[in-house]
């Protein structure tokens, strides 16, 4: 089976069809939370995600925020900012999707989906191979998928060695997994390692490859809607200079 993994789309319609296109031929999309939040687009992004064949999800900080399930003073000035006006945007039938997923779940029998880390899925950042080590008994699978960080990496667990290693992946550069390993697709609406291309990784469960990717996609219409809604400058600057 041919898997879309995708994390931290961030209410940018614009990036996550971009996605949707250029990973074309795929079977299932698995989606690693953080559907809202930041960008303009959050039902258009809920409502195309929901369409997807044989979804399996998990939500992020930012959707248990905009649920109410996490307090808006958990978060930063301007995010906080645009987590208020997704929670006045979104739709009955967004927020009966987002209170839907389950914060962590099993999918194809060896993966493990969170959004921040199997031992905190909410709100833990995976950014270095202590903390990975540290989950490594907090799933049973051979995999754990995260987001969160919105960068793309991969550790992978050398039990011969007993050491963890990262890997900070090239684009379209497959990988062959074995053993375990943390895995991040990256984002789709806001990445955060200097390459404003949107993210995301292929899955092959069978052959148990794991393709890196990256698309460009129209950043400026994604601004102009961003100033149009009234949400802080930043959020707009920053998709252009991915950080």
């Amino acid at each position: 089976m041919r898997v879309l993994v995708i994390s931290d789309i961030h209410a940018n319609y614009t990036a996550f069809e971009t996605v949707l296109e250029d990973a074309d031929d795929f079977d299932a999309v698995w989606c690693l939370g953080d559907v809202v939040g930041y960008g303009p687009d959050p039902n258009a992004c809920v409502e195309l995600l929901s369409e997807q064949p044989n979804l399996i999800c998990v939500p992020g900080n930012h959707d248990s925020a905009a649920m109410g399930d996490m307090p808006a003073e958990s978060f930063n000035g301007d995010a906080r900012r645009s987590l208020l006006w997704q929670q006045k945007v979104l739709s009955a039938s967004s927020m009966e999707f987002l209170d839907s997923l389950p914060k962590k779940i099993e999918a194809n029998k060896n993966v493990t989906l969170a959004h921040g880390s199997p031992r905190d899925p909410v709100w833990e950042y995976v950014l270095n191979t202590m903390t990975a080590r540290m989950n490594l008994p907090e799933f049973d699978t051979d995999f754990a998928f995260i987001g969160h960080t919105h960068v793309q990496s991969v550790f992978m667990y050398d039990e011969k060695e007993d050491r963890v290693s990262l890997d900070i992946p090239h684009v379209g550069m497959p990988i062959s997994l074995s053993g375990r390993g943390i895995l991040n697709p990256g984002s789709v609406g806001q990445p955060r390692d200097r390459d404003p291309r949107a993210a995301y990784a292929i899955y092959d469960t069978e052959a148990l490859i794991w393709e890196p990717q990256r698309i460009a996609y129209d950043i400026e219409t994604v601004q102009a809607r961003i100033r149009e809604a009234g949400l802080p400058e930043k959020h707009a600057l920053r998709l252009a200079e991915g950080w």
